[in-house]
C-alpha cells in the first residue's frame, strides 16, 4: 500500500478545489437546502467552465471525447467535487459531466449514436434497473423480472424497485432473466429500454432519507422490445453489471470521505472559535479526542480508498480492496458527521448548515451500491476461499 499524488494530479485536485469553493458553494446560499438540481442556464455556465478546464467528462476514454481520468485521479477528484451541500449525491450538479453508463462502450455503433452519444453530451438521462423487490444484495438469484422471446423480440414482465432517475430519464438498461431462474449469473441480460416504450411505468417513488431525488419502483408490463435492444452478449448481463458497481464503489467511497473531509474542517474551525464555560471548545480535551478520532479515522479511509484504485489502475484483482474501502469509508464519514454535528451542539442539526443532510445521506451510503454487510461476505469469501494474502505481500 502507498504511492504519491503527482504533480499533474495535485494541480488538477487545486483547480476542482477552486471550482467547487469559487463556483459552486457561492450559488448554494441561494437554493433550498435540500436542492439537488441547478436552473438549465446555470447548469450550462458551469459546463462550460469545466470544458474549458479541460476536466468534462472525466470518466469517458479519450477516444471517445472524455478525459479518461485514471482511477486514482477520478477518486482524489471525487474527494473534492463532493464538498460541498448537495455534493453527496449531486457532485458539482453534474458540471464535470453526467453518470456515463460505461456499458453503453460495449454497444453497437448503433446504440451508440442513439443512447451513449447523447449521455456525453448531457442531452439524455438513463437509469440502471438491477434490484428488485426480492433482494438488492443477491441481485443474481433475486432478479425474477423474466425477458422472452417472441419472434424477433422480447418481452419483458417483471418489477424493479429503488431505481434512482427513472422518473426523469430517457432510457434506462434494465436486467432481466432470459435463462431459468436456477442459471443464477448466467441467465441474466440486460436491455436498453427507452423510458416510453408502452407497458414501462413509474409505479411510484419511493420517499427515503435523501430530500433532493428520491428512488423509484418500476412495472414491466409485456414490454416489448427489438432484438437490437439486447445490450452486449445474452446471458452475460449480470457481469456486466457487477463490473459495473464494483469499480464504480471506489469513487463513491470517495465521495463519502469528501463531505466527511468537509464537515471535519467545520469542526475544527468551529471548536477553534466558540467559547463554552470560559474558554474555547478546542481547549477541552473531550472534544480534541473528538477531532483526533475523525482524523485518524479520515487517514485511515482515505488510504483504503486510493490503494483500491491504484489496484483498479494496475490491472491487479481489486474485489477484496474495493469492499473493504466501501465499507471503511462509508461507516467512517458517518461517524466523521455525527461527531462535527455534535460539536456545533444545536446549529449542527439546523438546515443553516449542511451537516444535517450529509448525516442523512450518509446513512443511505452504508446500504447503497453493495450494504456493509454484503461487503463483508466479499471480503470473508476471498479470505476463506484461498485468494486472501498479506496486504504487505500484494
Amino acid at each position: 500500500m502507498g504511492f504519491a499524488v503527482t504533480e499533474t494530479q495535485r494541480t488538477l485536485v487545486e483547480n476542482v478545489r477552486r471550482f467547487v469553493r469559487t463556483e459552486i458553494i457561492p450559488l448554494e446560499h441561494e437554493l433550498d437546502p435540500d436542492e439537488s438540481e441547478l436552473s438549465a442556464p446555470v447548469l450550462a455556465g458551469l459546463v462550460a467552465k469545466t470544458k474549458q478546464m479541460g476536466l468534462y467528462n472525466l470518466d469517458v476514454p479519450e477516444e471517445l471525447g472524455g478525459v479518461g481520468a485514471d482511477t486514482v485521479t477520478r477518486t482524489l477528484l471525487a474527494m473534492e467535487m463532493s464538498q460541498h451541500r448537495a455534493g453527496l449525491y449531486s457532485p458539482c450538479y453534474g458540471a464535470f459531466g453526467q453518470p456515463d453508463m460505461a456499458q453503453l462502450y460495449e454497444a453497437t455503433d448503433e446504440q451508440k449514436e442513439r443512447y451513449l452519444f447523447p449521455i456525453l453530451r448531457g442531452e439524455k438521462r438513463s437509469f440502471f434497473a438491477l434490484t428488485e423487490p426480492a433482494g438488492g444484495s443477491d441481485p443474481a438469484r433475486a432478479i425474477e423480472t423474466r425477458a422472452k422471446r417472441d419472434g424477433s423480440d422480447w418481452i419483458i414482465n417483471g418489477n424493479k424497485t429503488f431505481i434512482s432517475g427513472a422518473d426523469t430519464a430517457d432510457f434506462g438498461l434494465v436486467f432481466a432473466r432470459t435463462g431459468d431462474q436456477g442459471s443464477g449469473r448466467d441467465g441474466i441480460t440486460c436491455f436498453i429500454v427507452d423510458a416510453d416504450t408502452p407497458g414501462l411505468t413509474v409505479r411510484r417513488v419511493i420517499h427515503t432519507l435523501r430530500s433532493g431525488h428520491y428512488p423509484t419502483e418500476l412495472v414491466f408490463e409485456d414490454v416489448r422490445v427489438p432484438a437490437e435492444a439486447v445490450l452486449g452478449e445474452i446471458g452475460q448481463g449480470f457481469s456486466m453489471a457487477t463490473e459495473r458497481l464494483t469499480k464504480n464503489r471506489i469513487p463513491y467511497s470517495a465521495g463519502c470521505l469528501g463531505v466527511a473531509m468537509m464537515a471535519h474542517r467545520m469542526a475544527v474551525e468551529y471548536a477553534g472559535t466558540r467559547s463554552v464555560f470560559g474558554s474555547k471548545l478546542a481547549e477541552h480535551e473531550g472534544i480534541q479526542w473528538m477531532l483526533v478520532d475523525s482524523e485518524i479515522e479520515l487517514r485511515s479511509a482515505a488510504a483504503l480508498t486510493l490503494d483500491a484504485a491504484e489496484r483498479a489502475d494496475s490491472g491487479r484483482p481489486f474485489r477484496t480492496e474495493v469492499a473493504i474501502a466501501k465499507i471503511v469509508a462509508t461507516e467512517t464519514a458517518g461517524r466523521v458527521v455525527d461527531r462535527a454535528i455534535q460539536i456545533h451542539g444545536g446549529y449542527g442539526v439546523t438546515k443553516d448548515l449542511p451537516l444535517e443532510r450529509w448525516y442523512r445521506e450518509l446513512r443511505i451510503r452504508r446500504i447503497g451500491e453493495g450494504s456493509t454487510e454484503t461487503q463483508k461476505m466479499i471480503v470473508s469469501r476471498d479470505m476463506l476461499k484461498g485468494r486472501y494474502t498479506s496486504w504487505i505481500d500484494r
